[in-house]
């Protein structure tokens, strides 16, 4: 499985919300048990954003003070995902 294959697959089964990327990354990490490096997890954030997989992870969401780093996926990121896990 490809990391963005399997950065997608976690995002349909898993919600990640954290104050920041590092946290995120850390929150990966955790559910997921594989460890890879932090640049290889931005880089494949990054392809994931690029393929309109995953929604712009940090936000500011409405009558927030402060933004959020949140791993969803767009409705092409579901449908690939559902793919992959099929």
């Amino acid at each position: 499985m490809t990391p963005v294959e399997f950065l997608v697959s976690t995002a349909l089964r898993h919600s990640i919300d954290e104050a920041n990327v590092e946290a995120g990354f850390e929150r990966f990490e955790a559910i997921t048990g594989r460890v890879i490096g932090f640049q290889e997890f931005r880089d494949t954030v990054d392809a994931c954003l690029r393929e309109s997989l995953i929604k712009e992870p940090i936000r500011l969401s409405e009558r927030a003070l402060q933004c959020r780093w949140r791993l969803e996926l767009t409705p092409h990121g579901i449908a690939v995902a559902r793919l992959i896990s099929a």
